[in-house]
């Protein structure tokens, strides 16, 4: 119960939303989604997010483009097995509760490889809720669907 709070106050605190942007060309997006590739910024390390929401996906494609600089933070609810898209990790970000960022609590900030390593952990007081936001994290790329 308390986690749960926690979790919605998280999100509360820090779930900014998407800028509404003007849409850009890219690849086309395959039953609603948009794959993006990802970085912690403190590592090598890559994963994949799902962007199923219309805004969001263009918001992603305005920062991969340049167009904007703002929220350039991606965060969401993680879900403990691995996804199709993003088979290198025990884990994946909740399509439906990606959320774009400038500045968020450290409560829900991780490396990637930090989460992967301790997520047994996660949901308790290690990323309460489930919500994980890497500070530092920066889209790198848009994958091509087809």
């Amino acid at each position: 119960m308390i986690t749960r709070l926690i979790g919605a106050a998280l999100v509360g605190l820090f779930a900014v939303g998407t800028a509404g942007q003007a849409a850009q060309a890219g690849p086309i997006v395959e039953d609603g989604a948009a794959y993006f590739v990802f970085t912690d910024g403190w590592s090598q390390d890559e994963a994949v997010v799902s962007i199923t929401d219309p805004a969001k996906i263009e918001h992603a494609r305005a920062l991969l483009s340049g167009e904007t600089q703002d929220e350039p933070h991606i965060m969401g609810r993680i879900v403990k097995r691995p996804a199709p898209y993003n088979p290198q990790w025990s884990f994946h970000i909740q399509p439906d509760s990606v959320q774009f960022f400038n500045v968020a609590i450290e409560v829900c900030d991780s490396s990637i490889s930090y989460t992967e390593d301790h997520l047994d952990e996660a949901g308790g007081p290690f990323l309460p809720g489930l919500y994980w936001c890497p500070w530092n994290s920066r889209l790198v790329r848009e994958l091509p669907m087809g």
